[in-house]
């Protein structure tokens, strides 16, 4: 008989990128190679699960600027030209590896491999992937949770309670429009709390949500059970779930945890940066920039320069999974008996994790995902799998506690997401926040031009909110492109209520902005009205 429980949750989320004025664009490949790492071989082990009638209890979020993009059939078209171009050059690979028995086995295992997920994306769900979470939701094996409608970090706009507002009620009503159903739960962008933010929730039926451990254990007063239990926060009863610090550390870390195993494969090494310019120019960027092909024949091997990584053997990689999965589960059999024994009542272990550390940065993540599953079901009886919803049902009764500030990452309060690299660019969000509340405001009964304004100034706006945006400027990558977006996003929001304040209004120029920054097509401006 079980005497607790743990809760993986898998935390999917892309910035909306979507760039129908270019033939090509790279930044539109971080979806495609989601798509192929990452999502479509989680699809691959639900699949066998449910085929093979392993219980299982799984939650995930799908943020709305991610599911919007799964489903339009723009990006899905150039997936399908990216996804036959990788194609391509491994049939190449098996080619030009056919002399070494080694490297020819592993392009073979590539070609397998995509001929796989290709029949999953193409024949099994017919290019919307979606389709097949809204299959396993239905089933009970997996518990979609909501987002911020952007992703945006709430604590930075806490300033201006109708934009958070705005951000949490505009994120339900697209779930429930993508799902037909209303969520139980929300992951916080970045797990970013502030105190009160609960409040927000329980106004749009959200029952819980998860934080940092920090977040849990600095609450007023100190949780009984520290992160083993949630808690209730006062005045809305929303629950806090806390991420258990022991389970992170072992997934997480490439140092300490079991990515960094010298028998997986090495994420940094990559034909496209290898291979001669001219055999691997039709792969590459239009301009002839190397990028990465996802085709990948080294292992991580230990602390050595990437010219000196040894060879990937993916037989001896799935046996370490194998391994590390058994080790997971008899800690979290230690760790349950433990709690369970100090507090007398069955505990529970939130384990969140970035779904795109599945596969796309831990090649090996979705089948140690798998095994982990199978051992849960048949090899032990301390634990089992269960989502926080089903959570609270078995077990409605918890301490109150009012939640601390707090987000993941970095030092744990934010400083990714203000800091000296992205601070400037607050001034003009609040700036633009203030404005649309003033307009939502001033147009309670718009025209039907006005409307079109409106609602697109409140796109441009969450879209400018994205914490994708400071979080590239603070890491050091792709800073450019995050900070022509942000002013992309503000010259067009700004535009859109200067015309609409003026009354004179180009209207093929806002025809064409609907076209580019086409998100949430059913949205109300209204939902930054003050209350």
């Amino acid at each position: 008989m079980p005497i607790g429980y743990l809760a993986l949750v898998l935390h999917a989320h892309l910035p909306f990128v979507r760039h129908p004025e270019y033939e090509y664009f790279l930044e539109e490949e971080w979806m495609y190679e989601a798509i192929m790492e990452t999502y479509l071989p989680l699809i691959e082990i639900f699949d066998k699960l449910v085929a093979d009638r392993v219980p299982f209890e799984l939650t995930m979020t799908i943020s709305p600027p991610l599911a919007t993009m799964l489903e339009d059939p723009l990006l899905q078209e150039r997936y399908i030209k990216y996804f036959d171009k990788v194609m391509e050059l491994t049939g190449k690979e098996c080619m030009r590896t056919r002399q070494d028995p080694h490297f020819a086995y592993l392009a073979e295992f590539y070609r397998q491999r995509l001929e796989v997920a290709r029949e999953i994306y193409r024949d099994r769900y017919q290019c919307n992937i979606l389709n097949a979470f809204r299959k396993y939701q239905q089933m009970g094996v997996l518990e979609i949770v909501t987002c911020g409608a952007t992703h945006a970090f709430l604590p930075n706009y806490a300033v201006q309670p109708e934009a958070v507002r705005a951000q949490i009620q505009i994120a339900t009503d697209h779930y429930r429009e993508t799902f037909g159903r209303d969520p139980k739960g929300i992951w916080l962008p970045e797990c970013g709390y502030f105190p009160r933010l609960d409040e927000f929730l329980a106004e749009a039926d959200i029952r819980f949500f998860f934080m940092d451990a920090h977040g849990i254990l600095h609450s007023t007063p100190r949780p009984l059970y520290g992160t083993y239990a949630p808690v209730f926060c006062p005045g809305s009863g929303v629950a806090a779930f806390g991420r258990d610090l022991e389970c992170s550390k072992q997934v997480w870390s490439s140092k300490e945890g079991y990515p960094g195993d010298p028998d997986y494969r090495e994420f940094y090494r990559d034909i496209g940066f290898d291979l001669d310019q001219e055999y691997i120019a039709r792969y590459v960027q239009p301009d002839g920039k190397r990028k990465n092909t996802g085709i990948k024949y080294y292992r991580i091997t230990g602390e050595v320069d990437l010219g000196a990584k040894a060879p990937y053997d993916p037989y001896r990689a799935l046996q370490k999974a194998d391994l590390h999965a058994g080790n997971f589960m008899f800690n979290r059999e230690r760790q349950v008996e433990y709690a369970h024994g100090v507090m007398g009542k069955p505990p529970i272990v939130v384990a969140p994790y970035d779904a795109e550390l599945f596969g796309h940065w831990w090649y090996e993540g979705p089948i140690w995902l798998e095994y982990l599953i199978r051992k849960i079901a048949y090899d032990q009886n301390v634990f089992q799998l269960i989502t926080p919803a089903n959570f609270l049902r078995k077990h409605d009764t918890h301490q109150v506690c009012a939640p601390s500030f707090s987000s993941w990452g970095d030092q744990g309060y934010a400083s990714y997401w203000l800091d000296g690299a992205n601070d400037w660019i607050y001034r003009h969000l609040h700036e633009m926040g203030f404005r649309m509340i003033e307009a939502a405001n001033r147009y309670p009964v718009p025209s039907l031009l006005q409307r079109r304004l409106l609602n697109q100034a409140a796109r441009e706006l969450l879209l400018a909110q994205s914490s994708d945006w400071p979080f590239i400027m603070k890491a050091g990558t792709m800073v450019e492109y995050a900070v022509g977006r942000i002013k992309r996003h503000a010259a067009r929001f700004f535009k859109l209520l200067d015309q609409l304040e003026s009354d004179r209004v180009d209207e093929a120029w806002v025809s064409k902005v609907e076209f580019l920054d086409n998100i949430f097509p059913h949205i109300d401006y209204r939902k930054f009205h003050s209350v």
